[in-house]
């Protein structure tokens, strides 16, 4: 059956399931979104094939020497050298780290990392500490060179500090040593700069090396502890699963008597806040200074000081008796709203268990999501890795060529080395000079602002697909004759044939805002050394405007994807829709989000509550029936936070849809309601339970 009308729009509407309106119904501003769209994923795929023509990821997982070389490559002199040894570690904090990801201190290639304290002067006099002292040095230095020369060409680490690898890189480990460190009866000696460094000083400097060292370890152990209880943590991740099922169905037999003993609570326990401070206030009475108003007091650091007087207890006891009487006003006027949210959310069970499948449609938004996230990842690592080796030139004195490019081929002869005696040429950072290299950075602004419209694509085509088959529920005659007969796979078809312009569309505003928050974060991140005081205030509005305002548009987008679903209008024409059908109804949407937001709370807090304390009996061993079964562990934390983290996740994807239906079946039935009198032209389409409430009927034909 289906019946046509004249919308207040002038579009003709169908209550047909299977109708949401020809490709007519889009609007330019979709269509110029879809080819746009299109455009701009075809050249972001273009932008992905030239940077893996040109990237090298061996860059960010491969540590380089100071000539560029990686360490450990096979077929390299350098094959036998796995780790990175830095000859002044403390040097790696140097802004220009953070610039050029490139430590300005010499770096070698090393088989091993030093495991004592040693240092120059003392290792040239003895040549067995030399010959060992060797191997962290530049190739080609012997011990008649002599201290002095060594130090000032940079040939040699200054001293040597016991390392571990971590990332194959050495990084110092104070583990070993006590905290100590001595050189003879001195605790000084020469950096290799010719200034003197206070070993406390070098101590403070590493000393967050040791704490990365120790994560390491607990890093392992944690691991460790995941091959140990892996099945364990699936079992109660299916456990959570079956929970928020259960839960679903359980709304539709219990949402209201959850909700009525939630306002029962809220008002008993504001009722025993009042009897409680007229309590206080009467057992004050007559104490000696428990009569001294506020005013009189003044401002105290010490809270508990108005605790003892009459006042105070006198003020909290009329805000709360306002705020009773505010709750008990509203429950008394907003009674039929508030039975409209329990049957909306009973029906929002009834209709997800007619459309089963939509429960898991959270799976294929993840598997869209972690596509576009991988693609992403991978993009970025290879534009960043696309450089060229750039050499620059780096002294520790004053000198006209610092910082200067330079070739480390001819540089011993170079009239910047003449100039320069104290400088090396060393390894910079990763650039070029040709087009592709000068525009890398515009890429990687492409690359993330691509990043964020597909996602926000993905999430759009996820809310559209789920608002197709929901609605496709509500205005089936007969349920569930009249439904499609895969709701789901109907509704994402039509969203990808009709409406991809709609669903671009809607995620590019969202997309601009994004790219501008980021902007403002880092703009936010530049000034943070800044003083200005008036352009941190500044900042900080802005950021919290574009938070509100993405806020406000993912709102706005959400109830627009579900009308396009419905009637298949463009987006500009299903937001306005959208916006001016729920500011009519503005008391319905505040009672029906908070009731809603209520109960999909209780239920994550219910679902996570049960499975993490199942997790911490288990997997801590305190039940004797399961001492025997749980995995010996390092941390018997990890597999529960684990499990706690992961069931709310699964809880959250459940209820995301559940929400998604509520809100689905909330604007269809406002619509029915305004396009819709009871007649047999236009009946009623929502379900009885919500026509007794509202005192509406559907009338027979004989009857009319």
């Amino acid at each position: 059956m289906e019946l046509e009308e004249k919308s207040k729009y002038g579009e003709p509407r169908k209550h047909d399931p299977n109708f949401r309106g020809p490709a007519a119904n889009r609007g330019c501003t979709d269509i110029i979104c879809c080819i746009l769209f299109i455009v701009a994923i075809i050249a972001y795929f273009a932008v992905g094939i030239l940077a893996w023509s040109q990237g090298d990821p061996r860059k960010v997982i491969y540590p380089t020497d100071s000539r560029g070389q990686f360490c450990g490559q096979a077929g390299t002199p350098q094959a036998n050298k796995p780790l990175l040894f830095y000859f002044n570690i403390m040097k790696c904090a140097s802004p220009l780290v953070l610039l050029e990801l490139q430590c300005p201190t010499p770096q070698i290639c090393v088989q091993s990392c030093p495991n004592r304290f040693l240092t120059l002067v003392k290792a040239i006099s003895n040549q067995n500490d030399f010959s060992y002292y060797q191997n962290f040095c530049e190739d080609g230095v012997t011990q008649s060179m002599g201290a002095a020369y060594i130090l000032s060409s940079r040939l040699c680490p200054a001293t040597l500090i016991p390392s571990a690898a971590l990332a194959r890189r050495c990084l110092p480990s104070l583990g070993q040593t006590g905290g100590v460190i001595t050189v003879g009866n001195s605790t000084q000696f020469d950096d290799g700069s010719g200034n003197m460094v206070d070993a406390k000083n070098l101590l403070a400097g590493v000393s967050n090396a040791t704490v990365v060292m120790e994560a390491r370890q607990v890093v392992m152990k944690i691991f460790e502890d995941y091959t140990q209880s892996w099945y364990w943590i699936l079992i109660g991740l299916v456990l959570a699963m079956v929970l928020s099922l259960l839960f679903i169905v359980l709304l539709r037999f219990l949402a209201g008597i959850m909700v009525w003993v939630m306002i029962a609570l809220v008002i008993l326990v504001i009722g025993y806040g009042i009897f409680h401070c007229y309590m206080e206030y009467a057992a004050l009475k007559g104490q000696a200074g428990a009569n001294v108003t506020i005013q009189q007091l003044g401002f105290q650091t010490d809270l508990t000081v108005y605790l003892q007087i009459q006042q105070t207890w006198l003020a909290f006891m009329i805000i709360l008796a306002i705020v009773e009487v505010i709750i008990i006003l509203l429950l008394i006027f907003l009674r039929k709203r508030i039975l409209i949210a329990i049957a909306l959310i009973k029906e929002a069970s009834r209709a997800i268990g007619y459309v089963m499948c939509s429960l898991f449609y959270p799976l294929f938004t993840f598997l869209l999501l972690a596509i576009v996230i991988a693609y992403w990842a991978v993009t970025a690592v290879f534009l960043s890795t696309s450089n060229q080796p750039i050499y620059k030139v780096f002294n520790d004195s004053a000198c006209m060529y610092s910082r200067n490019n330079c070739d480390p081929a001819n540089y011993s002869s170079s009239i910047m080395k003449a100039h320069c005696p104290d400088s090396q040429c060393l390894f910079a950072f990763y650039g070029g000079e040709s087009v592709y290299h000068k525009y890398l950075i515009g890429l990687q602004f492409y690359n993330v602002f691509l990043f964020f419209w597909c996602a926000n694509f993905v999430i759009a085509l996820g809310q559209m697909t789920l608002a197709g088959a929901f609605s496709s529920y509500y205005w089936a005659p007969a349920k569930p004759q009249d439904m499609p007969a895969f709701p789901i796979f109907s509704s994402l078809g039509r969203s990808l044939r009709y409406h991809t312009g709609t669903l671009a569309f809607g995620s590019l505003i969202v997309s601009i805002i994004q790219i501008i928050r980021v902007l403002l974060e880092y703009l936010d991140h530049k000034l943070k050394v800044a003083q200005n005081k008036f352009a941190k205030f500044l900042l900080c509005c802005l950021k919290c405007c574009f938070w509100c305002l993405e806020k406000f548009i993912k709102f706005i987008n959400r109830n627009a994807y579900i009308m396009v679903a419905i009637y298949g209008k463009n987006f500009c024409t299903a937001a306005r829709d959208a916006f001016f059908l729920l500011m009519r109804n503005v008391l319905r949407v505040a009672v029906l989000d908070k009731v809603t937001d209520f109960l999909l709370f209780l239920g994550k807090l219910l679902i996570v509550g049960l499975v993490g304390v199942f997790a911490f009996f288990f997997f801590s061993g305190k039940v004797k029936a399961f001492q025997n079964t749980a995995p010996t562990l390092n941390y018997y934390w990890v597999p529960i936070l684990t499990v706690v983290i992961c069931s709310y996740l699964i809880a959250h994807g459940f209820f995301s849809v559940y929400a998604m239906c509520v809100d689905t079946l909330f604007l269809c039935f406002l619509e029915d309601l305004e396009r819709n009198d009871g007649t047999p032209e236009r009946p009623y389409m929502m379900a009885e339970s919500l026509r007794k409430i509202l005192n509406k009927k559907n009338q027979s034909p004989a009857a009319q």
